[in-house]
C-alpha cells in the first residue's frame, strides 16, 4: 500500500512561529493576516504567495494547478514547495510519477539541512533502484541550476529590496508613524507601517534566519495503515547532497502558473 508522506501539514505552520525573543515579540504571520495580504505584502514575497496558493489548489485537488504554483514558488528559494513538488512528483499527483526526479527535488529541499526534508530524502533514496539513483542523480543538476540557493536566493533578495524602496522615509530607515491604509467593504483600515516592514521581512539575512528558525528542526511523519511513524530528533541524515554541483541559472526562465484567483476582500 502506498506510503503517503504528511508533508502538506507542515506548509501551514504559522511562520510567526518564532520563538519570542528577548527584546522583541515575533512578528506577526503574512499568510493569516488578511490586512497584510490585501496590503500587498505578498507582491514582494512570491515564496509565501505562490506557496499559499499552491496549499488551496492541493487542498482543493487541483493538482495540475497545485504543482505549477509550487514550482514558482520554489523559483524564489521556498524550502517547503520544493519538498511538495517532490511529494507530488513522488506519487504521481499533478504529472506522472516520477520517483527519480522527486528524489532531485527532495534533495533540493535538504539543501540548507532542515531536518524533516533530510528524513525524507534518506526514504526516498532507500526506495529507488540503482537506475533510478543514477537517473536521480544526472537529472538533478538541471534542477539546482534553476531552483537551487544559488540561483534562487539572490531572485528572491532582489524581491525584497525593490519592496523596502517602497517604505515612506527609507532613506533613514525608519517606518516613524507610517500608516498603511487598506480599502474595504467597511471603509479604510490602517495597518502599522512597523507591523508591515518588520526587519525580519525585509533583510535579507534575517529573512533567512527567520525561515531557517521555523523549519529546521519540525518532525514529518508518514501515514501507513493509520499508524503514523515520526522522524524524531536524534543523530541527524547526512546533509551533503548526493547530486554533483552545478552553474546556478539566475537568470533562468521563470515557471509560468495558472491564472491567479481574484484577491478576498478585506473583512
Amino acid at each position: 500500500m502506498r506510503k503517503t508522506m504528511l508533508l502538506l501539514a507542515l506548509l501551514p505552520l504559522s511562520l510567526g512561529a518564532i520563538a519570542a525573543e528577548k527584546k522583541a515579540a515575533p512578528p506577526p504571520d503574512p499568510v493569516e493576516d488578511p490586512l497584510l495580504i490585501t496590503a500587498g505584502f505578498l507582491t514582494h514575497h512570491p515564496d509565501l504567495k505562490y506557496r499559499m496558493l499552491g496549499m488551496e489548489a492541493y487542498k482543493e485537488k487541483r493538482f495540475d494547478d497545485a504543482l505549477r504554483y509550487f514550482r514558482r514558488a520554489s523559483f524564489f528559494a521556498d524550502k517547503p514547495s520544493q519538498g511538495m513538488v517532490a511529494e507530488m512528483y513522488w506519487n504521481g499527483e499533478g504529472a506522472p510519477q516520477d520517483r527519480a526526479l522527486a528524489y532531485a527535488w527532495m534533495d533540493l529541499a535538504a539543501e540548507r539541512g532542515y531536518a524533516g526534508f533530510l528524513g525524507l530524502r534518506e526514504r526516498y533514496w532507500n526506495a529507488l533502484s540503482a537506475a533510478e539513483r543514477e537517473r536521480a542523480t544526472s537529472e538533478g543538476q538541471a534542477v539546482y541550476a534553476r531552483f537551487g540557493d544559488e540561483a534562487a536566493k539572490p531572485r528572491y533578495e532582489f524581491q525584497l529590496r525593490t519592496g523596502r524602496r517602497n517604505i515612506t522615509g527609507s532613506r533613514t530607515g525608519f517606518t516613524g508613524n507610517l500608516q498603511i491604509l487598506v480599502p474595504g467593504p467597511a471603509g479604510e483600515q490602517s495597518i502599522p507601517g512597523s507591523k508591515f516592514y518588520d526587519e525580519r521581512y525585509w533583510d535579507a539575512k534575517k529573512y533567512w534566519a527567520w525561515q531557517d528558525n521555523v523549519w529546521m528542526k519540525p518532525a514529518i511523519g508518514r501515514v501507513d495503515v493509520g499508524d503514523v511513524e515520526v522522524v524524531r530528533e536524534g543523530q541527524p541524515p547526512k546533509v551533503d547532497s548526493r547530486i554533483p554541483e552545478t552553474r546556478p541559472q539566475v537568470d533562468a526562465p521563470v515557471p509560468d502558473v495558472p491564472e491567479e484567483p481574484a484577491p478576498k476582500p478585506t473583512p
